[in-house]
C-alpha cells in the first residue's frame, strides 16, 4: 500500500508537471477525463490511490504554473505597468526572481495550510449553521467589493453575470460530464486562441541568487492567513479573489504580490480537500473529482492527504526552482505561437 501510494505521488508530480508546463492543459480538464474512466481505475486500485494522484497533481501543478504564467504572454514596454507582476520583472529580465518569489510563497503555503487544517477541521463542522445562513450574505459582500476594485466596473459586472449564466446552463445539460467540454473551452482553447493572436517575444534573462528579507515575506503571508479561511469554504470565491482580498488588507509591493499569489493558491487548494471532509462542500475542481472517488472521507484519508501535500510541496518547491533556472536560460528562444497552437489541434 505505501509503495502505491508513493507510485501515485511521483505520478501525480510528473503529470503535474506536464499540465503546469503546458499552456491550456488544467488539472481540472485532466480531472474529468480521470473521473470519465473511474470504474477502470478503480477496476485495478484502491480509491484512495487514485486521491493521491490528484492531490500530488493538484499541488505540482500550482507550483510549476508560475513558470509560463510569468514567461509567457509578456507586454512590450508601453504597457508592463498594466499587466501582473511578474510579467514586469520579465520585461527587467528578472522572470527568474518572480519565479523564486511565487514559490517561496507557495511553500510557505504549504505550512499556512498545514497549521489552518486542524481549525478547520474541529470548527467548521459547528460553524456550518450559521454559515449557510450568512453565505448569500458574504457573496453579495465579497462581489460588490471584487467589482468595485476593477477600473472598468461594468465590464467587471457583466463577466460576472455571464459566468453565472454559463454555470446554470452547464450543470443543468444532460450531458454525462459537463466539466470536460466546460474547461476544454475556459481554460483550454480559449486562453491558447488569445495567446497564438498575441507574438510573444520573450527577452533573455539574467540569472541571480534572490534573497528575501523578513520585511518583505512576512506581509504577504499575513494577508494570505487573513483572507483565504474566508475564501476556502465559500462557493464563488476562489484564490484570484483571495488574492485580491489580501492585497487590499495591506497595500504590498508587486514582489510582495508574487509571494502572496503563491501562498493564496496552494492554501485555497490545500484546504478544498479539509473542507470536504469537515462539511462536504466542493471548493474546487479537484474536491470534486475526490468525492466522486470517495463518497465520504475519513479522518485517516484526510491526514493522508495532507501528509501528501506536506511531502509533494516540498518536492516541488526544489523542483520549481530547477526548471524555472532551465526556462529562464532557455526561454527566449522558444516559439510559443507555434507551441500554443500545437497544443490547441490536441485539445
Amino acid at each position: 500500500m505505501l509503495i502505491e501510494l508513493l507510485i501515485a505521488l511521483i505520478l501525480g508530480i510528473l503529470i503535474g508537471t506536464f499540465t503546469g508546463l503546458v499552456p491550456g492543459i488544467h488539472i481540472n480538464l485532466v480531472g474529468a477525463i480521470l473521473l470519465s474512466l473511474l470504474a477502470f481505475f478503480l477496476s485495478i486500485t484502491n480509491p484512495i490511490i487514485l486521491v493521491i494522484f490528484i492531490v500530488s497533481m493538484s499541488i505540482t501543478h500550482t507550483f510549476i504554473d508560475f513558470i509560463p504564467s510569468i514567461f509567457l504572454g509578456a507586454p512590450n514596454e508601453d504597457t508592463v505597468l498594466s499587466v501582473l507582476p511578474g510579467h514586469e520583472l520579465l520585461i527587467n529580465g528578472e522572470g527568474y526572481e518572480a519565479v523564486v518569489l511565487a514559490n517561496i510563497g507557495s511553500l510557505s503555503g504549504v505550512i499556512i495550510m498545514l497549521i489552518i487544517s486542524p481549525i478547520f477541521i474541529i470548527l467548521l463542522p459547528k460553524l456550518e449553521p450559521i454559515i449557510k445562513i450568512l453565505v448569500p450574505y458574504l457573496l453579495i459582500a465579497s462581489t460588490i467589493f471584487l467589482i468595485s476594485k476593477e477600473s472598468k466596473k461594468s465590464l467587471a459586472l457583466i463577466v460576472f453575470l455571464l459566468s453565472g449564466f454559463l454555470g446554470i446552463a452547464v450543470l443543468n445539460s444532460n450531458v454525462n460530464e459537463p466539466l470536460l467540454p466546460l474547461l476544454s473551452g475556459l481554460f483550454g482553447a480559449s486562453s491558447l486562441i488569445i495567446s497564438i493572436k498575441t507574438k510573444t517575444i520573450i527577452p533573455q534573462q539574467t540569472m541571480k541568487e534572490v534573497k528575501i528579507d523578513k520585511k518583505i515575506l512576512f506581509p504577504p503571508l499575513i494577508a494570505s492567513i487573513i483572507s483565504t479561511p474566508l475564501t476556502s469554504f465559500l462557493p464563488g470565491l476562489g484564490s484570484g479573489q483571495a488574492a485580491v482580498l489580501g492585497a487590499s488588507i495591506k497595500e504590498l509591493t508587486k514582489k510582495q504580490f508574487l509571494i502572496l499569489l503563491g501562498a493564496v493558491n496552494i492554501i485555497v487548494l490545500g484546504l478544498s480537500f479539509v473542507v470536504l471532509y469537515s462539511i462536504n462542500r466542493k471548493r474546487t475542481g479537484m474536491a470534486v473529482a475526490v468525492s466522486e472517488i470517495i463518497t465520504q472521507l475519513t479522518l485517516k484519508e484526510v491526514f493522508i492527504i495532507l501528509i501528501a501535500i506536506v511531502l509533494t510541496g516540498i518536492i516541488c518547491y526544489y523542483w520549481t526552482l530547477f526548471l524555472g533556472r532551465i526556462l529562464s536560460k532557455k526561454i527566449h528562444k522558444y516559439n510559443y505561437t507555434y507551441l500554443s497552437s500545437i497544443v490547441l489541434i490536441i485539445i
